[in-house]
């Protein structure tokens, strides 16, 4: 420390310098205060004040992090919106062609089926600063392929596209005798109508193919009695795996339903299961894995199971007893009398076949019988034809309708390729194939598509704005689109084959498309997007409220009023001009000058 020498005489001089250099130190921060309008350039020269200053100025870093995220997410959420409301739009477009197109027009409404799934597909694959909007979190690469590969295949790659695997289908579903798999026999003055198949190929066969028979009945029982359809049951199924699995491995296994549709049960093996779960498998040894999922399915009408090559998946199926219904001519009908049969398809609708009795009929006729000759033999003709021109137009539709379905439900996870129907026809191949374009390459983990993108738009608040291709709806829209794409008519005249078969697809087309609507639909993607861009805007609006307040606290403490320096400075440089001006006279001030 310093002790500055003090001399008596010298302080008053001393305390005027003093006054003047504060006075000065004073006019250069209020000069400093009106350049800058802060109240000072450190945070230590705002005193106390200080933690106020930096709270808000946190405070409103942090809003304008929010709103520089609202500002660049605002864009991808209006153009997903618009794509997926350009999805809908094209459902109901070819939904309407199909509705009031004649089936005469039937190419037309082929051609522009394929337009609209270019248009779908275009729309599906937007992207935002080089982000895939429609990959969920995997939005480096388009996640839909071209609509010529959904359709045609790649052939310099070997994979099959849905052209394939319709055929396979239809071929699989008509059967080996093009009559849906049911078949009749004669003997005596009883018709017999069964299910075909034998053994466990056949039951595995009944499981996935062709017609349910339900059953049968007579207009005259008196003159033909048709009995109580008998055997159809459900047999057992057992899996068995050859290796044991890995983590993460999928498995999709598909149950029959009531209604005679299918669903898909899609299972993840993994080594801790969350408590509860219903969609994972603890991962375990061949053995264990098999006894699990045996487990899980015990008593249920299995249909098919795939996974991965490397499991050696097996579905082994018991050998039940296929359904049948005897139709016995008691005595002979009277022209005009009908036998009804109806049978289920595989896509939860039924067809029924009427055969009318006709004291002459040609042996062609798909609804009449002839009363002359042999009556059980003619009946069992008229079936046979009519079961041929069924399989060919409506199971052919269904066919078309389900292979179009599992195709879009394929997913480039292994194991859950597109179902293929295996090498001997009789079930679907337990291999996931490889050999079939996978039409979505996106992510597909996620049970909350929204939820795969998200944006911070205040300090507790998160909005999800993220969406997948393969949302059940969108997929829905695609399948109704393009199984009418795939399909080609040799002629739609009045009355033909032809004609029927294209109205049956029309129908399970416009059932697809219809599904597209309503609140769970494609639309109801639109509007929860809709209502994140809402949210989105409200944000950015409260947060534009909170920084006014938070710059409103600030006033006093990092900023000073013009108008209040401006006068401390005039003041204060009037008291320095005095105290400059005395100062000056004091310093001349002699005895000299006292006493003159």
């Amino acid at each position: 420390m310093t002790i500055n020498a003090f001399t008596a005489g010298t302080y008053f001089q001393d305390r005027n310098t003093t006054n003047l250099v504060g006075l000065k130190s004073r006019l250069d921060t209020l000069a400093g205060q009106l350049a800058t309008g802060r109240n000072s350039e450190t945070y230590g020269g705002i005193g106390a004040a200080r933690t106020t200053s930096l709270s808000a100025h946190a405070s409103l870093s942090a809003l304008d992090g929010y709103d520089a995220a609202i500002t660049a997410n605002n864009t991808r959420v209006k153009l997903t919106t618009t794509a997926v409301t350009q999805v809908a739009t094209l459902g109901d477009a070819v939904q309407a062609s199909l509705t009031a197109t004649s089936a005469i027009a039937a190419g037309t409404v082929v051609q522009s089926a394929r337009n609209s799934l270019d248009a779908a597909v275009e729309a599906l694959n937007q992207e935002v600063a080089g982000n895939y909007v429609f990959g969920g979190r995997a939005t480096d690469a388009p996640p839909v392929a071209s609509s010529d590969a959904i359709l045609n295949g790649v052939a310099s790659r070997g994979l099959d596209g849905l052209k394939t695997t319709v055929s396979e289908q239809v071929a699989a579903d008509i059967g080996p005798n093009g009559n849906g798999r049911v078949s009749t026999s004669v003997s005596g003055q009883t018709v017999t109508v069964s299910e075909e198949g034998t053994g466990a190929a056949g039951t595995e066969a009944r499981a996935n193919f062709g017609f349910n028979l339900v059953s049968a009945t007579s207009s005259n029982p008196t003159a033909i009695t048709a009995g109580a359809t008998m055997g159809g049951t459900a047999p057992d199924v057992t899996f068995t795996v050859a290796n044991a699995p890995k983590d993460g491995d999928r498995i999709r296994v598909a149950v029959n339903q009531p209604d005679g549709t299918q669903t898909f049960t899609d299972l993840t093996l993994t080594a801790n299961p969350p408590a509860g779960s219903t969609d994972t498998i603890k991962l375990g040894t061949a053995a264990e894995t098999a006894a699990a999922l045996n487990a899980r399915f015990a008593g249920k009408p299995v249909a098919s199971i795939q996974g991965d090559a490397s499991l050696g998946l097996a579905a082994n199926f018991g050998t039940g007893a296929p359904a049948s219904v005897a139709l016995t001519v008691n005595t002979p009908p009277t022209a005009g009398d009908t036998l009804t049969f109806n049978l289920g398809l595989r896509d939860g609708t039924t067809q029924t076949i009427t055969l009318t009795a006709k004291a002459t009929a040609d042996s062609t006729s798909t609804s009449e019988f002839s009363l002359t000759g042999d009556v059980a033999g003619n009946i069992s003709t008229a079936l046979s034809n009519a079961l041929k021109q069924a399989a060919g137009t409506t199971l052919s539709a269904s066919s078309a309708s389900r292979a179009s379905q599992d195709f879009f439900a394929g997913s480039s996870s292994a194991g859950l390729a597109p179902r293929r129907v295996s090498a001997d026809g009789n079930g679907y191949a337990e291999q996931a194939s490889t050999k079939t374009v996978i039409w979505y390459t996106g992510d597909d983990t996620s049970s909350d598509p929204r939820a795969t993108a998200t944006v911070q738009v205040g300090a507790d608040r998160k909005l999800n704005i993220g969406a997948q291709a393969n949302e059940a709806p969108i997929r829905s829209v695609l399948a109704g689109i393009a199984q009418v794409a795939v399909q080609s008519f040799t002629t739609t005249q009045t009355g033909s084959k032809e004609e029927a078969r294209y109205l049956a697809i029309a129908e399970r087309s416009r059932s697809l498309l219809s599904s597209s609507s309503g609140q769970d639909g494609v639309k109801g993607i639109a509007s929860e997007l809709s209502l994140a861009a809402k949210s989105m805007a409200d944000a950015k609006s409260q947060n534009s409220s909170t920084r006014a307040a938070l710059q409103d606290s600030l006033d006093g403490v990092d900023t000073v009023s013009t108008e209040e320096v401006t006068a401390k400075l005039l003041a204060l440089q009037t008291q320095l001009q005095a105290s400059y001006q005395v100062t000056s006279m004091l310093s001349k001030l002699t005895l000299v000058n006292y006493l003159g």
